[in-house]
């Protein structure tokens, strides 16, 4: 192909795209090595038709131009300032070569006037303090509002948790926290937040069992619009995206199902999503804290629980101990939870009865501190006085009142075992998908007795 058929297929090419080159806000001019214009899409920017243009040297209609130097010399212009008809304009001059050899160049420019620069950076500038506002108001929203001083304690290994979470809160590994309900795993996850290098960031959380499975992948990577029936039009940010730099609080991470666990992993090891609907992938930055009540080294053994991700999410562990192993907390709770009521139920200082806290100590706690929590709120509710008095506990708690040390004692034995069962037998059910007959040959025993011990224990799974 000749310098010549190469000028006339690419000015073809050009024309083809002539009501975008020639724009307000953009225009191009191509002249030939000696300079002469051949094509003109600068019409909008000087009021000069393309007849009354081509064929004249660049120099007699455009003034201050370079064109025809870097048609001679070949070497490219960007981004330069040049004045124009009394206003400064940004132009690019770019040589165009064929067969090693510089046959012309091509100009063009952008914006009528350099103030318009001025006033889209004003734009841009809005736009982003708009969305730094958003960012901000996103952090408010979803702040941690417990701090490590929030977590009252006196038991040692409690006290070794806490400067463990202290420890290595500014490190942005993965954190699994364990314990039974109530044990206080999302006040660990946040007082870690508040006290990470993100503390500024949301701390977002996600409650894996809330959450039918149909929609939790949508819940945590979010969706365009129309990715699927029923999806809002104009698509949901998910809980990946507004964690941002924070933090991902992921709870009950022992019932997310297991193709769901297989894309957490691979978010995880990649450090990248795509929400629904899109073919884009979105950086993933926030830091993931996860917390179970459940055994998750029974769950891999069955199968229920992927080892990997168990072992990607496993970097630091907290195994928070239940009330029951750590009874010397309860005088310090009780106070701290009462100083919490002054002023809302009562005037005077609130403060439990040694009577009451011998009470407190006898029982087992299945339900752990929010369970203590809220005996505290019933009891601070119906005292009349600043005392809290036994009578004012409830009624399953006062039952030991009159309890001989070995009634006492058999009445544990048998509450633990209760305790066991009802746990061994929601599991069995959550395993099996409900399916009582084969939960029960899960647990070894027949179907009616498990049906007996439903009834007896309450579970109405």
């Amino acid at each position: 192909m000749t310098h010549q058929e190469y000028f006339d297929k690419l000015t073809d090419s050009i024309d083809t795209l002539s009501d975008i080159l020639d724009t307000e806000h953009y225009g191009m001019c191509l002249v030939d090595k000696d300079g002469y214009i051949i094509k003109w899409y600068y019409e909008k920017f000087f009021n000069i038709k393309a007849s009354a243009a081509v064929g004249r040297h660049v120099t007699e209609v455009i003034e201050n131009t370079r064109l025809h130097v870097v048609a001679q010399t070949g070497v490219k212009e960007l981004m330069q300032l040049q004045k124009i008809n009394g206003s400064m304009v940004i132009t690019n001059r770019i040589p165009l070569i064929h067969n090693h050899e510089v046959i012309g160049a091509a100009g063009t420019i952008i914006f009528r006037d350099i103030k318009e620069i001025a006033h889209l950076h004003s734009r841009m500038s809005k736009l982003e303090d708009n969305f730094k506002a958003y960012r901000s108001e996103i952090a408010k929203m979803y702040a941690a509002q417990y701090h490590f001083d929030d977590i009252i304690t006196n038991n040692q290994k409690m006290l070794n948790l806490k400067h463990l979470g202290q420890t290595i809160a500014r490190s942005d590994a993965s954190v699994l926290i364990q314990g039974e309900s109530g044990t206080g795993k999302e006040l660990f996850a946040q007082a870690i937040h508040n006290a990470s290098l993100v503390s500024h960031q949301p701390f977002v959380s996600l409650n894996c069992s809330s959450i039918p499975k149909e929609l939790l992948e949508a819940e945590l990577f979010g969706y365009e619009s129309g990715a699927f029936t029923g999806a809002r039009k104009d698509g949901k940010i998910g809980k990946f995206e507004l964690a941002g730099e924070g933090t991902l609080f992921l709870d009950e991470l022992g019932t997310m199902p297991m193709d769901m666990q297989v894309k957490l992993l691979r978010v995880l090891e990649s450090k990248e999503y795509v929400p629904l609907g899109s073919n884009k992938k979105v950086p993933f930055k926030a830091r993931v804290i996860a917390a179970t009540n459940e055994n998750l080294s029974n769950s891999m053994q069955n199968g229920s629980f992927r080892s990997d991700l168990y072992y990607r999410l496993n970097v630091i562990n907290i195994n928070i101990p239940p009330l029951r192993e750590r009874i010397e907390d309860l005088p310090v709770l009780c106070s701290s939870m009462l100083s919490q009521k002054e002023g809302l139920y009562h005037q005077s200082r609130l403060h439990m009865s040694q009577e009451a806290m011998d009470l407190l100590n006898l029982h087992n706690w299945p339900g752990n501190v929010r369970e203590l929590r809220n005996v505290i709120d019933r009891a601070a509710i119906i005292c009349e006085g600043s005392e809290i008095l036994p009578q004012h506990l409830p009624e399953y708690i006062q039952v030991y009142r009159n309890s001989s040390p070995l009634e006492i004692s058999d009445g544990y034995y048998h509450y633990e075992i209760a305790c066991l069962e009802r746990q061994l037998i929601t599991k069995a059910l959550r395993d099996n998908g409900g399916n009582r007959q084969a939960a029960a040959r899960q647990l070894g025993i027949h179907r009616s007795l498990l049906y007996k011990k439903m009834k007896d224990l309450g579970i109405h799974e």
